[in-house]
């Protein structure tokens, strides 16, 4: 239980903190407005030292591939489009149940507008319960529970791919405009750090499915809300450098404070975009130089921009076939706008995938009792928790 009374003395200090770092905010805000219009003017001139010093820099950039300080409408989504969307969720392993086992739940929506049919709104279970399922990922060294997030990511978009290629298919048979949704970022960054191995389990399907998306030219996109990165503001460091050229490993590499192109850092791409853009106007499209990005093939290079979508300053993601058809990426981006506004502040689309996928305690419950009947009825012996989970359940205070 939580004691509020002993809680109530640390709130203050808080406050405090939060209060300096709002200053602090402010102050780097008005620098990057200042390094912003600086580099506006010498755009060209930041992007050619950008891609010739690049490997020589402390830090990760993102390419600006439209004029920096663009601030482009969003039109009206068509009368007639659908909308996919998945998410999942899942019941973790525990060796205090009566079976080690995990449950993966993928919860799937297709929203349909202006063509008189009813929507999906529904879930796909899958147990995993055998050795190779459970014990596959120690040879890599990663933790059961952290492989079934990973699995998860896969099952996502694989039921993702598979709902909205079969709506589409065969050519034709619906020709309406659509949109594939995910919750989250399309920039995979734990796979930098896996294994091989264990991300040739994971990278090829994500690929598979992503390539059946592209066969049924349905536009994939990741919504980032309250997205926390700086990528794009990065960029600006480039007009901070005091040097003739940002060699920062000839200049900068035994700099033991902060960088003297760090002026307006830490500061989110957000905080900045939010002073630029109206409601219902995107900013200009970036391509994400993260280093995991060198393992997607060409056409998946993940580009992104910023949306202003009324209630706050979100992060849309999205392959480079996408990116490069501007036509289709404008179209993609009034559906998910309208996906907001009809979600109040939230792509309604996503928001309903999460509570088809979500496992209650309820769910989990009956999940457990059900596997412990067929357990009865097979026999085996001695089916039941253990005895710290017992006592969880049952507090004797």
């Amino acid at each position: 239980m939580l004691d509020i009374t002993k809680l109530t003395g640390q709130l203050p200090a808080i406050s405090k903190h939060l209060q300096q770092e709002a200053q602090a905010s402010n102050q780097r805000l008005e620098v990057a407005q200042k390094r912003l219009a600086e580099s506006v003017l010498a755009q060209e001139t930041l992007e050619t030292q950008q891609e010739e010093w690049r490997d020589r820099a402390l830090f990760k950039a993102a390419i600006p591939l439209e004029p920096l300080d663009t601030c482009q409408d969003i039109p009206t989504p068509p009368y007639a489009h659908s909308v996919f969307a998945t998410d999942g969720s899942q019941i973790s392993p525990s060796h205090h149940e009566i079976a080690y086992c995990y449950l993966i739940n993928i919860g799937r929506v297709m929203l349909h507008y202006g063509q008189s049919l009813f929507p999906v709104l529904d879930s796909i279970p899958e147990v995993f319960y055998t050795q190779e399922d459970l014990y596959e990922s120690r040879q890599w060294g990663i933790p059961t529970d952290e492989w079934l997030g990973y699995r998860r990511t896969v099952s996502e978009i694989e039921a993702l791919a598979e709902m909205a290629y079969r709506w589409v298919k065969p050519p034709g048979a619906h020709d309406e405009p659509n949109l594939a949704l995910v919750d989250g970022s399309l920039i995979y960054w734990f796979l930098e750090n896996l294994p091989t191995p264990a991300r040739n389990q994971l990278l090829p399907r994500i690929f598979r499915a992503w390539e059946q998306l592209q066969a049924a030219q349905v536009p994939l996109m990741g919504y980032l809300s309250a997205n926390r990165h700086t990528e794009a503001v990065r960029f600006l460091r480039y007009a901070s450098c005091p040097y003739n050229v940002p060699d920062c490993q000839t200049f900068c590499a035994n700099e033991e404070n902060q960088l003297p192109c760090q002026s307006c850092e830490p500061l989110r791409d957000t905080t900045l975009w939010q002073t630029l853009l109206s409601p219902g106007q995107r900013s200009a499209i970036w391509r994400s130089q993260s280093p995991i990005l060198e393992l997607y093939p060409e056409e998946f290079a993940i580009h992104f921009c910023y949306v202003h979508v009324g209630t706050e300053i979100a992060r849309v993601e999205f392959p480079a076939w996408i990116a490069q058809d501007i036509e289709l990426l404008e179209q993609s981006l009034g559906l998910l706008l309208g996906q907001v506004y009809k979600g109040y502040g939230y792509p309604v689309a996503i928001a309903e995938s999460h509570n088809q996928a979500v496992v209650r305690s309820s769910d989990r419950a009956r999940f457990f009792a059900l596997l412990e009947r067929e357990m009865i009825k097979a026999g085996l012996p001695n089916v039941g928790v253990s005895y710290k989970e017992s006592n969880k359940r049952d507090s004797i205070a």
